[in-house]
């Protein structure tokens, strides 16, 4: 059932969208996106050296599931709690709650805290992601929305190229080191609470109806569950106790779930949602490509690094071909679509290309030419950017304008359901095969490892591969080679499934009303006299 749609308080000035304030919202959530995408470009370029000084080479996989664990449990309550309250101050709560984990992250002396920090900071980078795309939907309409894909395309680009110079060089630095990945998002995540604080201004909202509290713990209870299950079942096997535990756990959480939300007032994912079948698709679809997606990037820069002989500033740099791609197909595909309205062709065209380079990735080797791998990356790049943003526009443009924010999370959760479980169903298969692959080279080479002071493979970082020696080195970089890559071909299934769906979904005409002149807390600044807007703007609404 749907409750009232929350309004404004009667007493507040009519809340004018002119393009100077609908630019100046505009520019706080590029603010806040570049802290989110700034330090997932860095800390992938870190990644080898970081658990291996902290210990944690087998348990790799753990640093990326963390993240996107806690960022999927936070999405839901950051889509619906915006939808009730507004979201200025929980866009302004992401951003500190990111700064505050970086600090602890950097602070880290062991792999499990390391661990516990990176889960807090997907807790406010889930809330960046979310808030950042259904504010765009209340101010700006889905007819115009793809020319904005553009400024956030030039936001990851930027990310891409500062990103890996920075970490790269951080990581390579005696005199600094890993850590500095982390303490560099504090000046960058203050600049942009600041910035925020007075340009992000939107309408204040008034709810009376009770908090969904049931819901969230449900929900957060079938996700945490679901993940563990596939890490266990990957990692013990799928039949030990655990993880059969887990599984039990995970049947009873969805049901539990699909029972409080049938009776909740406000439900945290209204069930309503799943009865338009464009919602469904397009949230099916950003499921499938999420599974592939992050699977397959999450493991490149340390088969760059150990695999290819590379510094860490190096292969972040080899990561700016895909970047490059996604950078070009982003812009291209919004634009397109803001001048004629249609959108289904690019998520199945989308679809084909990520296939094709995943098809292209399984022939990786300890020997492939940088080059090669480098074109491998721009073509994966140029899919990802003609599905990534259009599957959510297609989402927010299906529901209606009070849903907005609820069907922004939905669909992103989805998607981080499905790259949570890629990441650890593949990243456990990677680091499984890679463990095995490790300890047989080392084993090999007994006597060459103890002299390199290479005692185990859970201290192993790329340094100390590249001053190995031969034949110790090659062992190595087979090892990688030899656990990474065929997990591109497991992956291929995803993407088949990924295009039928895109091969079903329906074109509907895209929303001319922005989300919030649509429920009636704002109106278009079109005819309004200048400085009465500017009068009005100089009061921000909090």
């Amino acid at each position: 059932m749907h409750a009232p749609t929350p309004t404004a308080p009667d007493d507040a000035p009519p809340f004018v969208l002119t393009r100077r304030r609908i630019n100046l919202i505009f520019s706080a959530l590029i603010a806040g996106m570049l802290v989110s995408s700034l330090d997932q470009t860095i800390v992938s370029t870190a990644m080898p050296t970081i658990v291996g000084d902290l210990g944690g080479v087998s348990h790799m996989a753990w640093v990326t599931t963390a993240y996107l664990l806690a960022s999927t449990l936070v999405m839901p309550i950051y889509g619906k709690f915006g939808d009730l309250w507004g979201r200025r101050n929980l866009f302004l709560t992401a951003i500190a709650l990111f700064t505050v984990a970086s600090v602890g992250a950097a602070l880290s002396t062991d792999f499990t805290w390391f661990v516990v920090w990176r889960g807090v900071q997907g807790l406010g980078g889930g809330g960046l992601m979310i808030l950042s795309q259904a504010i765009i939907a209340d101010v700006v309409p889905a007819r115009e929305r793809g020319k904005y894909l553009g400024p956030l395309g030039a936001v990851f680009g930027l990310a891409a190229v500062a990103g890996p110079l920075v970490g790269g060089y951080l990581t390579d630095s005696a005199s600094l080191g890993w850590q500095w990945c982390f303490w560099i998002n504090v000046p960058v995540g203050v600049a942009a609470l600041v910035i925020g604080w007075f340009a992000l201004t939107l309408p204040r909202r008034r709810n009376t109806e009770p908090v969904d509290f049931a819901g969230i713990a449900t929900l957060s209870a079938a996700t945490t569950s679901l993940v563990f299950f596939t890490d266990f079942g990957g990692d013990r096997g799928w039949t030990d106790g655990w993880t059969l535990a887990l599984m039990a756990a995970f049947a009873v959480s969805v049901l539990a779930f699909v029972l409080v939300e049938q009776r909740a007032a406000q439900p945290i994912i209204p069930l309503s949602l799943f009865r338009n079948p464009t919602f469904v698709v397009a949230t099916a679809l950003g499921a499938a490509i999420g599974l592939g997606m992050f699977s397959a990037i999450a493991f490149m820069p340390t088969f760059l690094q150990m695999a290819s002989g590379t510094s860490a500033a190096n292969s972040g740099l080899l990561m700016l071909p895909m970047m490059a791609g996604l950078f070009i197909t982003a812009i291209g595909s919004g634009i397109a679509m803001t001048r004629t309205g249609r959108y289904k062709a690019f998520p199945i065209a989308g679809v084909l290309v990520i296939a094709a380079a995943m098809l292209w990735m399984t022939t990786l080797s300890g020997d492939t030419s940088l080059v090669t791998i480098c074109a491998m990356l721009f073509v994966m790049g140029l899919g990802l950017g003609l599905v990534m943003q259009v599957v959510v526009l297609v989402a927010q443009n299906a529901v209606s304008p009070r849903d907005l924010g609820t069907a922004t999370s939905t669909n992103n959760y989805f998607r981080e359901v499905g790259a949570t479980l890629g990441v650890a169903v593949f990243g456990t298969v990677f680091t499984n095969r890679l463990a095995e692959n490790l300890t047989g080279a080392l084993q090999d080479n007994a006597q060459q490892a103890v002299a390199a002071g290479i005692t185990s493979p859970d201290s192993l970082v790329p340094q100390a591969v590249e001053a190995a020696g031969e034949p110790l080195r090659t062992a190595i970089v087979d090892a990688y080679a030899g656990a990474l890559a065929p997990v591109f071909g497991y992956l291929l299934p995803a993407f088949a499934v990924a295009l039928l769906l895109a091969l079903f979904l329906r074109e509907i005409p895209l929303s001319d009303v922005a989300g919030l002149v649509a429920r009636g807390e704002a109106v278009t600044g079109d005819g309004v006299d200048r400085r009465d807007d500017d009068a009005r703007a100089a009061t921000p609404a909090r």
